[in-house]
């Protein structure tokens, strides 16, 4: 039995756009529901949401029943144990965030890869068992490689200065421009719509692309999605879902209370006003 073909990395490489959706809220039930939507892929988010080891599990089984969704696994760091523990337990797919320096992705590649004769240099250990997903194809170990998208993540003024050396690092599949990390080493903290954020991004999009390799970010706003797409960026991610839970939460509240405030104050308005036999309950 052959080990499964990543179609998200083959859709990169023949730079096929895929729009995902960012998963935060570290909970495999909500995951299984974002997998019903019909991204393209969905990633589970390490670095910035409560998610250990256990949660990542439960959120790959809950998403691999829905194959037309491609999960990614942003891991806190680029450790090379986490690394391989992350990729044991059937992810795919990596994005390792505040990468500098071609050797930082170099290292990075090794990492995501077991030692064989193809010039990279892996150093991913080898599981003396495999009782779960992995165990099922009895030639993994030599077809894993070919199946490991790696994704880093540039978001430093010094990931720019060195972003064509990194995208021209072989091994690295894609590279993910991170707007709100940009903006702050940019100078600009809290507002990645800088007029400078955004021309370093687009400047970014174009040098990865024209290094082979997959641009990608994310963004919440449809029509700047839109546009990254139009740029050349291959993999966007055009939401998340704490943001989607809470944006949409809170305007089905208000809509009820500014209704019930707006009734209110009408029928006060229009009330006669009771006389001194009335009853009061």
């Amino acid at each position: 039995m052959k080990t499964p073909i990543n179609r998200f990395k083959h859709a990169l490489a023949q730079r096929q756009p895929q729009i995902g959706l960012w998963l935060g809220l570290a909970n495999a039930y909500s995951a299984e529901i974002c997998a019903t939507a019909g991204f393209d892929w969905l990633l589970i988010d390490g670095e910035h949401a409560p998610n250990g080891l256990t949660d990542l599990l439960a959120q790959l089984q809950a998403i691999a029943a829905y194959p037309d969704s491609h999960p990614i696994v942003r891991v806190p760091v680029g450790d090379a144990t986490l690394i391989k523990q992350v990729l044991d337990l059937g992810a795919t797919t990596l994005l390792v965030p505040m990468v500098d320096t071609a050797e930082q992705a170099a290292q990075l590649v090794r990492a995501c890869r077991y030692p064989q004769d193809d010039g990279l240099g892996g150093i991913r250990g080898m599981a003396g068992s495999r009782a779960s997903r992995w165990g099922l194809y009895p030639n993994y170990a030599k077809e894993a490689n070919a199946q490991v998208c790696l994704l880093v993540q540039v978001e430093t003024r010094a990931g720019l200065e060195n972003l064509d050396a990194i995208a021209a690092t072989s091994g690295v599949d894609g590279v993910f421009i991170g707007p709100a990390d940009l903006s702050a080493s940019l100078g600009h903290v809290g507002n990645p719509n800088h007029p400078e954020v955004q021309a370093a991004i687009a400047s970014a999009i174009a040098r990865i692309a024209a290094a082979g390799k997959a641009p990608g970010i994310l963004t919440s706003d449809p029509a700047q999605a839109h546009t990254y797409v139009q740029l050349g960026a291959t993999f966007v991610a055009v939401g998340l879902d704490t943001g989607l839970l809470a944006r949409h939460t809170r305007a089905l509240a208000a809509s009820f209370k500014n209704t019930s405030n707006t009734s209110n104050a009408s029928n006060t308005s229009n009330a006669t006003p009771a006389s001194s036999s009335s009853s009061v309950y």
